[in-house]
């Protein structure tokens, strides 16, 4: 089952609105100073799904943050033009990882904003590189839905915004408004503890869909369909000797890391 407390809660219209006004604020202001900034998380999900956006706050999805991916050769440029929007830095975790996350709060409207560098490096690590140019806004759909597909102790605001991804977008071998399942698989191909976590993960979606009593027999069929196909597709990449290796092993050895969630 999945955990039910982190980010979910009733949240209001003006609250939600807050979020989204400050998102476009920073990244007018990054566009303007040339820094790549690509949305990640809850509100990555609401600026791509259009039709089926509503169904966080249908569902009691909350935003609790503001989160983007970024380059590490861009950091300096990102700290001046945070500062310069009214946040502080918690200097801290930029140095306890290395360079690879910043975060920064606003004590105006104690918001708070994560930027995570070069990569998500959670239960397992997902890479940017030569990615963040491939969409607009946001990551692409394919890393937004390892984003959450990589989480072991994955929460019900997960399975909520990837119900909402699987809904709006059709699967596919490219990037363009389409998720490509053929590059997860790719991924889950290199590394058997992230196909073990996506592929848990991607069921309990295709259980917990059937629960909503806000989802139509309709939407709840698309997400038990898509769901399907993306285990299909993950199932049919060649594996190599090492992964298949790995496998036999199985869960008698800890394929992934412990993290504490932030924000």
């Amino acid at each position: 089952m999945a955990q039910t407390t982190i980010g979910m809660g009733r949240q209001s219209q003006a609250e939600r609105e807050k979020f989204e006004q400050e998102l476009q604020r920073i990244l007018k202001a990054s566009e303007e100073a040339g820094i790549l900034l690509r949305v990640i998380g809850s509100l990555a999900f609401q600026m791509h799904c259009p039709s089926y956006g509503y169904l966080q706050a249908a569902l009691g999805r909350a935003y609790t943050d503001i989160d983007f991916a970024a380059y590490s050769r861009q950091s300096k440029p990102i700290q001046e033009i945070m500062t310069a929007l009214g946040y502080r830095e918690n200097r801290e975790v930029f140095i306890v990882s290395e360079g690879s996350r910043a975060i920064f709060d606003n004590p105006q409207t104690g918001l708070h904003v994560d930027i995570f560098y070069e990569k998500l490096d959670f239960c397992h690590t997902i890479w940017w590189k030569d990615r963040l140019e491939v969409d607009s806004l946001t990551i692409p759909l394919a890393e937004l839905l390892l984003e959450k597909m990589q989480i072991v102790q994955i929460n019900e605001k997960d399975i909520i915004d990837t119900i909402m991804l699987l809904l709006e977008h059709s699967l596919g071998d490219t990037d363009h408004e389409t998720i490509n399942i053929q590059r997860v698989a790719a991924l889950c191909a290199a590394d058997w503890g992230l196909w073990r976590t996506t592929t848990m993960n991607l069921e309990k979606v295709r259980q917990m869909a059937h629960t909503y009593p806000q989802l139509t027999d309709e939407q709840k069929a698309r997400v038990e369909q898509q769901v399907r196909e993306c285990l299909a597709r993950i199932e049919r990449e060649p594996k190599p000797l090492a992964w298949r290796l790995r496998a036999r092993v199985g869960d008698r050895v800890k394929w992934y890391k412990d993290v504490d969630e932030v924000g």
